[in-house]
């Protein structure tokens, strides 16, 4: 169902390559959970951000969801938005400004670990899954991607790290996730 309400879900990975300053990561992954949202879950479906990037839209990269800390715009070409296999990929130049290096530094410390994005609905389905109501984001408008404090979906990170580590992680990740399918949790 199309909505015009601009809604938040918290979410993902995301890490700062020392070397090049750059923040990247996932500001959603796909077919991973939330927390309750208000009596559902949510997930994001494969595919769900590919026509709004089709569309090439003008996407902020933020903090906290606040206009005044801007750190990348996708029209600028300093952010980047890519739909993978894996969720919404992000890669981020951030500003030469005292918030981004602030943020950078809490980041580092691990007390900032997690993404967002602020999305309108274009197309949804809900389920009922053993007695719970489940909502599945088939298709989305996206509005912007943001480093946050608090995440609605739990397999979220973010950190200072390297690239070699961020890639190393990645691939930790995907195993637990391959075998929590495997068990059935997911």
């Amino acid at each position: 169902m199309k909505t015009n309400t601009i809604e938040r879900r918290f979410s993902t990975e995301l890490r700062v390559d020392v070397a090049t300053q750059k923040i990247v990561g996932y500001a959603a992954k796909y077919d991973l959970s939330s927390e309750d949202l208000g009596g559902f879950r949510e997930f994001v479906r494969p595919g769900a951000f590919q026509r709004s990037l089709d569309s090439n839209p003008d996407v902020r990269a933020l903090i906290d969801h606040n206009p005044s800390l801007i750190l990348g715009r996708t029209v600028s070409g300093t952010l980047r938005l890519e739909s993978d296999a894996t969720g919404l990929k992000v890669t981020i130049d951030p500003p030469d400004t005292q918030y981004a290096a602030d943020l950078m530094a809490v980041m580092a410390r691990g007390d900032v670990s997690q993404m967002s994005f602020a999305f309108t609905t274009t197309e949804d389905a809900w389920d009922l899954v053993e007695g719970k109501r489940v909502r599945s984001l088939l298709a989305v408008e996206l509005h912007d991607v943001s480093v946050v404090t608090y995440p609605a979906y739990p397999d979220t990170s973010v950190a200072v790290r390297s690239l070699s580590i961020y890639t190393q992680d990645a691939i930790r990740s995907a195993q637990r996730l391959r075998e929590l399918r495997l068990r059935g949790d997911r």
